[in-house]
């Protein structure tokens, strides 16, 4: 332990300003993944996300479903289903893009786990 800081080196007022810096960096990521949209397609239909995973849109083009005939709408749902997996898919890319840095930054929470495995 040291005169000036009587923890022995761990610096909490340092740690607390790097984890204050990390909160309003990750908060912008997510204001900024918000405001993006993807796409996902499947056999015609494309269902539209936000960055953050939220569903904003989805598009069946005209004429493509009868609406009549069981069998087709049944067909419609499967494709609606599959052209969201695809979408979600692109948001969860572009979601870790532009947070995966930023968790990066914890590494081993700034020394506080002392690198223990499992904490």
């Amino acid at each position: 332990m040291t005169q000036d800081n009587p923890m022995g080196g761990f610096d909490l007022g340092a740690m607390l300003e790097q984890a204050q810096q990390m909160q309003a960096q990750l908060m912008n990521a997510q204001a900024e993944l918000a405001g993006q949209t993807v796409e996902g397609s499947a056999g015609g239909i494309r269902v539209t996300l936000s960055g953050t995973g939220e569903l904003v849109g989805v598009h069946v083009p005209p004429g493509t479903f009868d609406g009549n005939e069981e069998e087709s709408l049944s067909d419609l749902g499967d494709l609606v289903v599959a052209a969201f997996r695809d979408a979600k898919a692109r948001a969860d890319q572009l979601a870790s893009a532009a947070l995966g840095p930023l968790a990066g930054g914890l590494g081993d929470l700034g020394g506080l786990t002392g690198g223990s495995p499992g904490v």
